[in-house]
């Protein structure tokens, strides 16, 4: 074993520890008056609505029901904060869906302009988990928020939902596509994670690399 393979061995079990440890709903903010404080570091999630956005959520922290799943696209309509670890060492931030939410043009604006401000303007923000379905790749809407974060110089890291829903050779010529379009952004981070929240795969280094980030 290299000593680059153990470092990363020991930052799985590392993250693994602290995902098994206490998580707890801290608290919804509908608009930026409402965040807690700017105290701990930040990890932040993004996605298309219906992109498995909360059942990735939960798979990650081990939980059933920490992040709300709905079928119903455009269900998160806040920034949803989660306490990690005790004594407290980062924050899980589950953002509000975008793309074809089921709301009205002025609500999803609302939305858009809190998750924008909140990107901006949030130093303790270590990175944003970008996520893209398996199924459909890289879309429009997706390649907006990417370019949103590489303004606001943001780092963001892409991570493929749903991966157990396609075939092998599939998902890896959307992989190979989705890391050819993460290096042409100046904020993205070059490796991509394919994860499924249903069967667990990719979740131990989703968790690697959130800590990553945090430690970073």
């Amino acid at each position: 074993m290299t000593e680059q393979d153990a470092e990363r061995d020991a930052l799985i079990e590392a993250a693994r520890k602290l995902f098994a440890g206490p998580i707890a709903f801290l608290k919804s903010a509908p608009t930026l008056q409402f965040l807690p404080a700017d105290d701990v570091p930040e990890v932040a999630f993004a996605g298309r609505s219906n992109v498995g956005k909360s059942s990735l959520l939960n798979a990650l922290t081990n939980r059933n029901s920490l992040a709300r799943t709905s079928n119903t696209p455009g269900r998160t309509q806040e920034l949803n904060f989660f306490d990690v670890g005790d004594p407290l060492q980062m924050r899980l931030v589950d953002m509000p869906g975008y793309g074809f939410a089921k709301a009205p043009k002025d609500i999803v604006r609302k939305w858009r302009f809190l998750v924008n401000d909140y990107l901006r303007g949030r130093p303790k923000l270590k990175r944003a988990l970008v996520l893209i379905d398996s199924r459909h790749g890289i879309k429009p809407v997706d390649l907006e928020v990417m370019e949103m974060l590489d303004k606001a110089a943001v780092s963001y890291r892409l991570v493929l939902t749903k991966s157990d829903k396609i075939k092998a050779s599939e998902l890896a010529a959307v992989r190979e596509s989705t890391e050819a379009e993460a290096r042409k952004h100046p904020a993205a981070h070059p490796d991509i994670i394919a994860t499924s929240a249903e069967k667990g795969g990719g979740i131990p280094e989703l968790r690697a690399a959130v800590l990553e980030a945090v430690l970073n």
